[in-house]
């Protein structure tokens, strides 16, 4: 018989701690996460933490009491955890499921048991096994077949995070103190050297290729031109080696920061819907610790998104981040890279209103700042446009310096100086 609730816990003071339970309403569960549903924190770790720390949050929309959530659907930050795209065949394969909106319980009480962030599914924990030598870079950059299949094992294939387009093939790896590579979760805490997400072309055509390519690229731009970003992101042989800014080693041992995509925190229960970035901003503005710099910080992404063209702006690829310190701000940049050369077609995922995008693809910067009036200084905000449609301008050359190709700056120079315009206006 199925088990009909799971154990949620998460990552405090250095230790897995269990904080609720949720349980799928039966009669819909075949509907999968269009389910309904109730999430309970535990009474003893309500007693504990009723100061409602948002570190202490399942998710942001969800703080620390004794109230029973119902919901008609399953609540939305169990869509950051369940496993979605590449990662989602592979399990659908590993527990002989065929895919459907009936296999998403048993994908998510199997196969989320070591998500992005400081969550998890208890009942999902692949224990430790016996200990393994690692691999080097060279057999991960080759897909060894062993490395591939141990990976899977451990449940290593990237999870969360993903929307429908999240497709390309990602593994959650980390290195031991001799800088061997292992599925993230095979080491323990204490041996862990450093944390990473190795990511592969989407497909196997030219343009998939040379998307995955120019990402590495595109985020050093996105540093010039003054985003937050994580670390560099390092391309060899068609695989991208990305820092991961979730996991920490220090001195007290491997820390987890909360993460919590805006989608999940906007209680959208669903994947592929297109995002509405005037919903997301007024979470940032609801949940960051310093609203305003976040605001323009994620106003200024959408201007790099649309002046260089990423169109796979959805809002499981935005994240804010939880520290144990009580901070919450917007993660640093990630999944930013030429997307407009995908085969596929990747429409742009999150648009503004309609009264401020009277043009398809050309965001009224200006009146886009007037919407914000409320949460931004005005001032350093039109200083910021002004230095922006400059920067902007200047993008192409700046694409140059940090190696993008030749080709990706031709197909967005043109776009680049429409969006320079526009700023200027």
């Amino acid at each position: 018989m199925i088990a009909m609730e799971i154990i949620l816990e998460l990552f405090l003071d250095y230790r897995w701690q269990r904080a609720g339970v949720f349980s799928p309403d039966e009669r819909t569960l075949a509907n999968g996460i269009a389910g309904g549903g109730t999430f309970e924190y535990d009474l003893d770790y309500t007693v504990e933490r009723l100061d409602n720390h948002s570190h202490w949050r399942v998710g942001l929309g969800y703080p620390v009491s004794f109230e029973l959530f119902r919901g008609a659907r399953w609540p939305a930050f169990l869509l950051d955890i369940m496993p979605t795209g590449a990662g989602r065949r592979v399990w659908l394969k590993r527990l002989g499921l065929r895919d459907g909106a009936g296999a998403d319980w048993e994908l998510l009480r199997s196969g989320s048991g070591n998500p992005p962030g400081n969550i998890r599914v208890a009942e999902a924990v692949i224990p430790s096994g016996s200990p393994h030598p690692g691999f080097s870079r060279d057999e991960i950059i080759a897909r060894n077949a062993d490395f591939i299949e141990y990976a899977e094992e451990r449940g290593a294939v990237v999870i969360g995070a993903t929307d429908v387009q999240g497709d390309a093939p990602k593994f959650f790896l980390a290195r031991d103190r001799n800088l061997r590579w292992h599925p993230d979760g095979a080491l323990k805490d204490e041996d862990v050297f450093d944390c990473w997400l190795v990511k592969f072309p989407r497909g196997r055509t030219e343009a998939d290729r040379m998307v995955l390519r120019n990402e590495a690229s595109y985020l050093e731009v996105a540093r010039r031109f003054g985003l937050r970003v994580g670390g560099a992101l390092e391309y060899c042989d068609n695989a991208l080696f990305i820092p991961r800014f979730d996991r920490v080693t220090g001195g007290s041992g491997l820390d987890r920061h909360g993460f919590e995509t805006l989608s999940s925190v906007a209680g959208i229960t669903e994947f592929g819907r297109r995002g509405n970035h005037g919903d997301f901003c007024n979470i940032i503005a609801r949940f960051a610790t310093s609203p305003g710099s976040d605001l323009l910080e994620y106003l200024r992404r959408d201007i790099l998104n649309v002046a260089l063209r990423n169109t796979d702006n959805h809002g499981r690829n935005t994240a804010m981040l939880k520290f144990a310190d009580g901070r919450v701000m917007l993660s640093p940049l990630y999944d930013f890279a030429p997307m407009f050369l995908d085969p596929e077609g990747i429409p742009r995922s999150s648009r503004w209103a309609d009264d401020l995008e009277t043009v398809i693809g050309r965001p009224s910067w200006g009146k886009i700042l007037e919407s914000l009036a409320d949460s931004v200084d005005r001032e350093e905000a039109r200083a910021m446009l002004a230095r922006d449609s400059e920067a902007v301008a200047r993008l192409p050359e700046s694409m140059r310096e940090c190696g993008v190709e030749d080709e990706v700056i031709g197909r967005v120079a043109q776009r680049c100086a429409e969006i320079a315009a526009d700023l200027r206006t």
